[in-house]
């Protein structure tokens, strides 16, 4: 993974960073706690301007996240209605619950979750199903991305050869979102499984 996203900055410089980012987006397993500091530190040896690793890697963390927020526009709620309605645990209030939530803390979700590992694309998905204002949607998210890419490119300036020290400290806090989202879900499951029912109500839009 590191020798690819070397190529490509070495190849396309600043832009290359950029579309590493927006992939990011796109494949969550394609770490950005990898990428930013890998362009802060090519920062730091003049292989590409620092602003311009900053300007970039953003651009490319709000188009991942535009993209994503089409797939959820073109999904809409109908369909993800229907396909709620065939999942086993999962029933068509559920969805309602989350629209709810969604309409009270969308922008906030929207913003932080540019900061939560693996969240931070799917917070996308949902935005474009409820139809978030599209130039909110990508204020916020052009906002929490600075603010995530700055710090880790930064981290990889300063810290050049020693780079990869901040994918070390980045593991273990995505390690522990990862567990409480685990928790999460088995404890959905087991409220589901104590409780069977289907939720009935299904409003159309």
């Amino acid at each position: 993974m590191e020798a690819w996203i070397n190529s490509l900055m070495d190849t396309l410089g600043a832009p290359g960073a950029g579309l590493a980012v927006a992939l990011e987006n796109l494949f969550p397993p394609i770490p950005s706690e990898v990428i930013l500091p890998l362009a802060g530190f090519a920062s730091a040896t003049g292989r590409m301007d620092l602003f311009a690793a900053l300007l970039w890697t953003t651009a490319g963390s709000v188009a991942g996240a535009w993209a994503l927020y089409g797939v959820g526009a073109l999904l809409g709620r109908e369909r993800t209605v229907a396909v709620a309605a065939r999942l086993p645990l999962l029933k068509v209030s559920d969805i309602e619950r989350t629209e709810a939530w969604f309409a009270r803390h969308g922008t906030k979700a929207v913003f932080f979750g540019r900061m939560v590992p693996i969240f931070r694309s799917l917070i996308s998905v949902p935005a474009g199903v409820e139809r978030m204002p599209l130039p909110a949607f990508l204020l916020l998210t052009t906002l929490g991305s600075a603010i995530w890419n700055t710090a880790f490119v930064l981290a990889g300036y300063a810290l050049g050869d020693n780079w990869e020290e901040v994918t070390g400290y980045v593991s273990v806090y995505s390690k522990a979102v990862l567990a409480v989202a685990a928790a999460a879900v088995l404890g959905f499951v087991g409220m589901r499984l104590l409780r069977p029912g289907r939720g009935a109500r299904r409003g159309t839009r």
